[in-house]
């Protein structure tokens, strides 16, 4: 199972051949090729084309969901946590 640079396992080309999968196992899926995604590479660039590539033909597949759930979660406004949030003793 050789994929492209996009997708170099050929997991999220695979899920979309796989009949009756899953939300869940797309959620799965999606989650091992995002940690072999490069840090030094735009992660929302790629789900963006493979949006592309496969969902304007595969619009009510689970991945397509998944796909942009990732995308839409991505670009949502990221919440700083920790001692930061808090207020500072005086």
């Amino acid at each position: 199972m050789k994929g492209d640079a996009l997708d170099p396992k050929g997991l999220i080309s695979e899920a979309y051949k796989i009949e009756g999968i899953s939300a869940s196992e797309c959620r799965s899926i999606f989650l091992d090729w995002a940690l072999s995604v490069p840090a030094d590479v735009d992660t929302g660039a790629l789900i963006g084309t493979l949006l592309t590539r496969h969902g304007q033909t595969e619009a009510d597949h689970p991945m397509t969901h998944v796909l942009r759930e990732g995308l839409d979660k991505l670009s949502a406004p990221k919440r700083r946590g920790g001692y930061r949030s808090r207020p500072r003793a005086e």
